[in-house]
């Protein structure tokens, strides 16, 4: 599998730090982590550098999640890239918003590497094939 750039969005740089912990737990090879506190910085963030994945917590100060979600499609560079929700949000009406805004998964938390593992790599298994 190639190395893979992912943009974890959450306004707590220490869930940050657990998801991309817990990424590489799940036997991802990160080449590279870019960080974001939320949507918007999100944006800003992918404005200037290439993902192949996005971890994105729904419930955030300035932009939340499904806002980011909505926004995403219309960044070039950010087309058909996998977004995977993450939260403590046990609503399925906040879930199903994500997923009809673009999302392509959830994790709920607390989460461990194996959920990660389960719910990301069939994503970047479908983009990763040459």
């Amino acid at each position: 599998m190639d190395k893979i750039r992912a943009l974890i969005v959450d306004d707590s740089s220490v869930m940050r730090k657990i998801i991309e912990r817990s990424l590489r737990q799940a036997g991802i090879d990160l080449e590279k982590v870019s960080e974001a506190g939320n949507g918007a910085e999100a944006l800003v963030a992918l404005q200037s550098n290439v993902v192949d994945l996005i971890l994105c917590d729904i419930n955030m100060p300035v932009m939340d999640g499904l806002e980011f979600v909505r926004q995403v499609a219309t960044v070039d560079n950010a087309k058909g890239v996998p977004i995977v929700m993450i939260t403590t949000e046990g609503s399925e009406s906040h879930v199903v918003q994500a997923l009809s805004a673009g999302a392509r998964g959830y994790i709920r938390k607390p989460f461990t590497p194996e959920q990660v593992k389960e719910h990301v790599l069939p994503l970047l298994g479908k983009n990763h094939e040459h």
